[in-house]
């Protein structure tokens, strides 16, 4: 095959891909297609095709004039396809379903504010794939109302799928209630005003369960602050529900007190179940994980050992006469007692120009005797959950606490918040839960490529009760930092940096007019890369 250019008289030459073919004696041309459309330049570059030429050699007439990242934008959008997110959001096409699908890659891409990310549109090719490259900040606050707006439809469908407490002072404070299924993948979030306490924020969300997701039986596992005593007595009236806790130290020493525990029975086993009346219809399984005992024995000890360290420091200033005054002495012994915790095993005797103290051993030891011994209360029924079951169950906090890590780390960043009304703050904290899923459902695509433990049946029957420790082919992987093929091991994060080093180039012409066409030209994904983009196209729900 050629391309025959034939001049016309009056119109632009026709553009004909032939063929010479014999027919007896004669070679006759036979027209294939006629590509008269194709400008000059496009034709004499199919001509060097066919003619089995190199179409841009290295020292050719080509530049490249822009070069994006793109694997990583790849990755995550291909997830999100998989995950039919779009249709999550709304069955609906529209600019703002546009705007929130952008958004969610770009927090899971690298989280920043509303006006930072739409300024980084062109720093990759994720506003080009979403169709947003214009889109402004304003734009993006309309999108937010949009999607606050359908958030119980999405979390209704996600179900059918499957304080200050860090120590910032003087910065408005804002409650979240994450909902996740068995797995930890989130399914709903509830936002509440700073100032409401965990157990006040139970009760709603057990309604939204019932109503809400249609659900007719619910097992609500929750930690000692979450599920109170108080919470408890409503739970028990509530229809439909059943719910896992533990009990708190105090209630823990009166029963050891009582003689309802007995620490020798842990020298033959770990766990034991138990009943009292203190607890009616309720199942007590008394827990001891020696390994977390000898823990918390050490920390204590250290504690107690620098605040006795210091302690005596302000003894010395005190004989010495450099600290007279009781209200001082009482100030400075303080903030000791207070840096270390350890006021409750602490006997102070202050006085003017006098100060001494001793460590209370009686409480330390009734302290330590407790050290490594927990108690999981429950309302289920042994038919529903053997003892070893619900101590798993109780254990599974850990992987909302792991949704809590990941909403508030690096990975998602959800603070700082940059809004101020109360309808926003909403929004973007769904907006954080939506592109955690994601996440999730990419790092668990991802688990062999990652530093995470693949053997997840081993942690779904390990001795409930002793620590968490991982798989040996999940330890090679930590201490070797490479995987079984010798490749490198990743986190989400560098995986995702590894990927973004695929760019998409813009090529055209050298010293082309301002006005000609391009062209763009991926680069070829090495076999790492491959694998991963592999990995995310085999993504199921």
């Amino acid at each position: 095959m050629y391309i025959d250019i034939v001049p016309n008289r009056n119109s632009r030459p026709a553009i004909l891909l032939r063929e010479s073919v014999r027919e007896g004696k004669r070679i006759i041309k036979r027209t294939i297609a006629n590509l008269s459309a194709l400008s000059l330049q496009q034709a004499e570059a199919i001509r060097a095709v066919l003619k089995g030429e190199a179409l841009a050699p290295a020292d050719g007439p080509f530049e490249i004039i822009r070069s994006r990242p793109h694997g990583a934008v790849k990755a995550i959008t291909a997830a999100m396809s998989r995950l039919r997110l779009a249709t999550l959001l709304d069955r609906k096409p529209s600019h703002e379903r546009d705007l929130v699908l952008a958004m969610i890659a770009a927090r899971v891409l690298g989280p920043r504010s509303k006006l930072a990310t739409s300024r980084s549109w062109g720093h990759s090719t994720l506003g080009e794939s979403f169709g947003v490259e214009g889109a402004d900040e304003n734009e993006l606050y309309a999108a937010l109302d949009w999607l606050l707006e359908r958030q119980d439809g999405i979390e209704q469908r996600l179900a059918q799928r499957g304080y200050s407490r860090d120590g910032k002072k003087g910065t408005l404070q804002v409650n979240y209630g994450l909902l996740t299924d068995a797995r930890g993948c989130p399914v709903s979030l509830s936002v509440f005003a700073g100032n409401t306490g965990d157990p006040r924020t139970l009760l709603p969300q057990i309604e939204k369960l019932q109503k809400d997701f249609a659900l007719e039986s619910v097992i609500l596992v929750g930690d000692r602050g979450m599920i109170s005593q108080k919470q408890i007595a409503t739970l028990n009236e509530t229809s439909g529900v059943q719910w896992i806790s533990a009990l708190k130290s105090g209630a823990i020493r009166k029963l050891v007190d009582a003689g309802c525990i007995q620490l020798d029975l842990f020298d033959e086993r770990n766990l034991f179940e138990l009943a009292h009346e203190d607890y009616p219809n309720e199942r007590l399984i008394v827990c001891r994980n020696p390994p977390l005992a000898e823990l918390r024995t050490r920390k204590r000890r250290a504690l107690l050992g620098a605040t006795v360290a210091e302690l005596e420091a302000v003894k010395r200033m005190v004989t010495r006469g450099r600290l007279k005054d009781a209200e001082k002495i009482g100030v400075r012994v303080g903030r000791v007692i207070n840096k270390y915790k350890m006021a409750k095993h602490v006997v102070l005797q202050i006085d003017t120009g006098h100060f001494s103290f001793r460590i209370d051993e009686d409480k330390v030891a009734a302290e330590a005797a407790l050290d490594g011994l927990y108690v999981v209360r429950t309302s289920l029924p042994s038919e529903q959950a053997s003892s070893a079951d619900t101590v798993r169950h109780y254990k599974g906090l850990s992987e909302v606490e792991r949704a809590f890590r990941s909403l508030k780390s690096n990975d998602l960043q959800i603070r700082p918040i940059h809004h101020h009304s109360e309808n926003r703050v909403r929004a973007h904290l769904f907006l954080c839960m939506l592109a955690y899923y994601v996440k999730w459902h990419m790092s668990e695509a991802w688990r062999g490529l990652l530093f995470a433990d693949e053997d997840r049946e081993r942690l779904r029957e390990r001795d409930p009760v002793a620590p968490a420790t991982r798989s040996d082919a999940a330890l090679e992987k930590v201490a070797s930092k490479l995987l079984a093929d010798g490749s490198p091991a990743h986190s989400f994060r560098t995986l995702l940096t590894e990927l973004a080093t695929i760019v998409r180039n813009t090529c055209r012409r050298t010293n082309a007019d301002p006005d000609e066409g391009t062209f763009e030209i991926d680069t070829t994904p090495n076999a790492k890369q491959r694998h991963a983009l592999g990995l995310i196209d085999a993504l199921r729900l």
